[in-house]
C-alpha cells in the first residue's frame, strides 16, 4: 500500500490490497479495498491504521469507541493484533478509513 497523502480535506482515495487475516470474515486476503485517506472517523467504520511504533506497516481494523481523542480498533478476527493488545491509538495514527470491497478473493475452500 502507498504512503497515504497528507493533505487533509482533499478527496485522497486510493486501493489497498488486504494481507492476512485480522478482518475476517468481514475481508478476506486478496480482497482490494479502496481507502478513503485522512477521512474523518464515525464509530464502526473499517480504518487504516499506522501505528507510531511500525511506520510503513498498514493495518485494518474497525473503529470502535472513542476517548478523549483516541480510538479503540480492533479486527473482526478475535486472533488479530489490535486495542486489546495496544490500547487506545491515537487520532493521527489513523490515516484512512475504507469506503468499499472492488473485489472479493477467490476461496478455494472445499476445492478439490
Amino acid at each position: 500500500m502507498a504512503r497515504p497523502p497528507d493533505s487533509r480535506g482533499a478527496l485522497s482515495l486510493g486501493t489497498v490490497l488486504v494481507a492476512g487475516d485480522s478482518m475476517s470474515p468481514t475481508y478476506l486476503e486478496g480482497d482490494w479495498l479502496v481507502v478513503r485517506w485522512n477521512s474523518d472517523i464515525k464509530l464502526g467504520q473499517v480504518v487504516v491504521v499506522e501505528r507510531n511504533e511500525r511506520p510503513g506497516i498498514f493495518l485494518i481494523k474497525r473503529c470502535l469507541r472513542e476517548e478523549s481523542g483516541k480510538f479503540w480498533v480492533e479486527g473482526d478476527n478475535i486472533s488479530s493484533t489490535d486495542s486489546r493488545e495496544w490500547g487506545l491509538v491515537d487520532r493521527a495514527e489513523i490515516v484512512g478509513r475504507v469506503l468499499l470491497r472492488i473485489r472479493r478473493a477467490q476461496s478455494h475452500r472445499g476445492r478439490r
